[in-house]
């Protein structure tokens, strides 16, 4: 049974990067079912994929078997993002935002850097309806909290708390989709 996970894990692999990625963009009138075919290919892939999983046309999953995603929820055009992921129910992502699990060692100031090897991953955690803008970059082992917005552009260094909206390099929090919170909220 394990052996028939493997190969049926195989095939989606090589399915989806030879072909499914280079579909067009699931919103173009011209995709001829570009959502479904990826849709399943991933499911055969991931550790755990959710009804109405949008993976567009460019993302670079890596081989999918660490990443878990929920219901309703996509990976952007261009995307990138391996594993460990866990990716909540309602997750809107935005094109070319990049997920990173691990850094490279550089404590070793006597050994070029590119000779020390990898930090060991750490898993990144998106809860549930969460909203990444473009070109964000999410660096290991973060956490965004539930409801949150992530701005265009914006480097995560720190956990995102639930139902803040953060921007910048480094990401600071601008912002709360709290009414109690927010700016123009009656005082």
């Amino acid at each position: 049974m394990r052996l028939l996970r493997e190969a049926i894990r195989a095939a989606c692999y090589v399915l989806y990067y030879g072909f499914a990625r280079h579909l067009p963009v699931s919103y173009r009138p011209y995709a001829f079912g570009a959502k479904a075919i990826r849709y399943w290919l991933c499911k055969g892939m991931f550790a755990r994929c959710g009804k109405n999983v949008n993976v567009e046309h460019g993302a670079d999953i890596g081989t999918g078997r660490y990443i878990s995603i929920g219901d309703n929820s996509g990976i952007g055009v261009h995307c990138s993002a391996g594993g460990p992921l866990t990716i909540g129910n309602d997750v809107m992502m935005a094109p070319e935002v990049v997920i990173l699990f691990a850094n490279h060692k550089s404590d070793d100031v006597e050994t070029p850097m590119r000779l020390q090897g990898d930090e060991p991953p750490l898993p990144v955690v998106i809860e549930d309806d969460v909203w990444i803008g473009t070109r964000a970059i999410i660096l290991p082992g973060r956490r965004l909290g539930k409801g949150c917005i992530v701005g265009a552009g914006a480097v995560i260094t720190k956990d995102v708390e639930p139902y803040s909206i953060v921007a910048g390099n480094p990401a600071r929090a601008v912002g709360s989709r709290l009414p109690a919170k927010r700016a123009d909220a009656p005082q």
